[in-house]
């Protein structure tokens, strides 16, 4: 590689990183819109956390429980607490400056790490979010992302995962509905006799705002995981914007046809189905199979949202299981489908095996914290609002607690 090449691939992935990055923006925008409005200090204090603490561990130790020299394809065990130590001679690692490498991963930690937030929205004491934040970007991604990008035994195997539906997307999603499960419902969600309640989100202009930045972010997470300047740049855009075009249309439709009019939440959420469908097979697929994938994700998204929130009564409220979880999981066995190259029965070992992992370790986590710290914040201050009773502020000024039901 010659030094302009060098140059053009790091200011590329540079680029993809900030874009990345300002995902954490845009899932801010979105759970803060879906939740009401006595609990929106809270839900932007926690994507901030999300991205601070992730930011910590995973440079001490996830980067290079990831990255580091492998023990049987399990896990990475050098660069502890010096994760650039990693790097050759030249100061490089997988072919670009140590620097460059390292913050790009990190966004990618941080954004499944924030994920789980909007699934146990409203209810979550905050210390016990900072301790899973943590929890996570040591004992779960950078493990399981290790499989799969690290050398790891996934990715001797032939999984394909191009730029997260299941690295990223479906283990942040996975832990959302172990976390939401054993948080429990928000006080009035579900009646005794099992009717469900609808509880708005307050202000849908800002979760609109939130699916336009994740979109648009969206390009760097997916074209930035080439972390290369490299012809393929546009075809993996086109990929991804029309998977996600495809299924806004397809969810839009499908709401139009079940509850007489197109639902706006579920619509912008079939965006985000789209996006994370995508994702594992961006790069091996061709524009109109992206379309179908986008499709597919569309109309399962619909799906799988009422049936956690009907049949599961785990209560979710801004979709985050469905989007994350579930399509991620889609998605990446929808690139064994239809990838070229790609195995469909590597696809089901990876998803299955990376499902399994995250239940079992984030079942532990969650419930290791619920036994100490707890999770779960008391009705008074459930019922009153976590901003005054966590934070000790509202998000709006002269907001009346009357307002937000």
């Amino acid at each position: 590689m010659n030094d302009v090449s060098l140059l053009l691939n790091v200011v590329w992935t540079m680029i993809a990183a900030i874009l990345v990055y300002f995902m954490q923006a845009g899932f801010a925008l979105v759970e803060t819109g879906f939740t009401r409005a006595k609990n929106a200090n809270n839900i932007l204090m926690k994507n901030m956390m999300d991205f601070v603490i992730g930011t910590i561990f995973y440079f001490v130790l996830g980067f290079s429980i990831m990255f580091g020299t492998s023990a049987g394809g399990v896990i990475g065990t050098s660069g502890f607490f010096n994760p650039t130590s990693l790097a050759d001679a030249d100061g490089l690692f997988n072919g670009l400056p140590i620097g460059v490498f390292l913050i790009f991963q990190t966004v990618f930690c941080a954004t499944s790490a924030t994920i789980v937030s909007g699934a146990m929205a409203e209810r979550t004491k905050f210390i016990s979010y900072l301790f899973y934040s943590a929890c996570i970007s040591i004992f779960i991604y950078p493990i399981t992302g290790h499989w799969i990008w690290g050398g790891g035994w996934l990715g001797e195997l032939g999984f394909h995962d191009f730029a997260g539906s299941t690295a990223v997307h479906m283990v942040g999603g996975v832990c959302a509905l172990v976390g939401a499960k054993i948080l429990g419902p928000r006080i009035g969600k579900y009646d005794k006799d099992g009717k469900i309640n609808v509880f708005p989100g307050h202000n849908i202009p800002l979760g609109t705002l939130g699916v336009f930045i994740l979109w648009f972010c969206w390009f760097g997470f997916n074209c930035g995981s080439t972390v290369s300047a490299t012809t393929s740049l546009g075809d993996i855009a086109m990929t991804t914007n029309i998977a996600a075009a495809a299924a806004t249309m397809a969810t839009l439709i499908i709401t139009w046809v079940r509850y007489g009019k197109p639902d706006v939440s579920m619509t912008l959420n079939g965006a985000l189905a789209g996006l994370v469908a995508i994702t594992a097979g961006c790069d091996v697929v061709t524009n109109y199979e992206a379309m179908l994938i986008g499709v597919i994700a569309g109309i399962f998204i619909v799906f799988v949202i009422e049936f956690v929130d009907k049949k599961l009564k785990i209560d979710d409220p801004v979709g985050a299981i469905g989007v994350h979880g579930a399509c991620g999981f889609l998605g990446t066995v929808l690139a064994g489908v239809f990838g070229e190259g790609v195995s469909l029965l590597t696809q089901f070992i990876g998803v299955l095996s990376v499902l399994a992992y995250v239940l079992v370790s984030a079942f532990i986590i969650f419930t290791i914290i619920d036994k100490t710290v707890g999770l779960r914040v008391s009705p008074k201050e459930e019922e009153e609002g976590l901003d005054i009773h966590e934070h000790g502020s509202s998000a709006y000024a002269n907001f009346r607690l009357h307002d937000d039901r």
